[in-house]
């Protein structure tokens, strides 16, 4: 059924999309503010960054000797993940909200798009599944009344390297991601994930 009304906002699911990637992938998220982003012109920083962005250290579990080595060999020991999230997906706003989201998170290993509400003509599920399928972004489906039931319908393209120069532009534009980038660098020097610079992961009940 589709979503008639709608008494929330698009921020207030940031939440529960953080549990969601705590939860599947062991993420570390934050919120980033695009009204912390530097004004360019016009439209010119438009579609620059994500909504949320985590990462994974790769290297939790390993070795201290094993980790050293890597360390040396200049291997990313995190994975990256860009998100951006929207309310609801429909044929009318399908193509501005889809390519905002490979505009978005195209940097990363992996990006997606969350949405609660996704319209269930099979044209429409179809159309989604090949944009997905063309430019490599996930879609997650966020449950508001079951949180247990969030789940990947469509999974990402996995990129094997990051876009280092696109990160670096959105750094020197948004305070909040490259805080963000700085959380990881910690989180990789010291091979455990830092307890600052990261959302706070609600409990269940909450």
């Amino acid at each position: 059924p589709r979503v008639k009304q709608v008494t929330y906002k698009e921020r207030e699911l940031h939440p529960l999309l953080v549990w969601f990637v705590d939860w599947h992938f062991g993420a570390h998220c934050r919120t980033i503010f695009h009204e912390k982003s530097q004004k360019k012109g016009e439209k010119q920083n438009q579609w620059i960054h994500p909504v949320v962005t985590g990462f994974t250290l790769t290297t939790k579990d390993w070795t201290s000797e094993v980790v050293q080595l890597a360390q040396h060999a200049n291997t990313l020991a995190a994975r990256l993940y860009s998100f951006e999230v929207k309310i609801s997906l429909d044929f009318p706003n399908l193509r501005e909200y889809f390519f905002q989201s490979v505009s978005n998170s195209s940097w990363a290993h992996e990006g997606y798009l969350a949405t609660v509400d996704i319209d269930d003509d099979p044209d429409f599920r179809a159309e989604l599944t090949r944009l997905s399928q063309s430019f490599g972004i996930g879609v997650i489906q966020l449950d508001l009344d079951n949180p247990d039931d969030c789940s990947i319908l469509l999974a990402p393209r996995k990129n094997p390297d990051i876009d280092w120069q696109t990160v670096d532009r959105i750094a020197a534009v948004n305070k909040d991601f490259a805080e963000f980038m700085s959380s990881v660098a910690k989180s990789v020097k010291i091979n455990h994930p830092t307890i600052d610079g990261f959302d706070k992961v609600l409990g269940d009940a909450e």
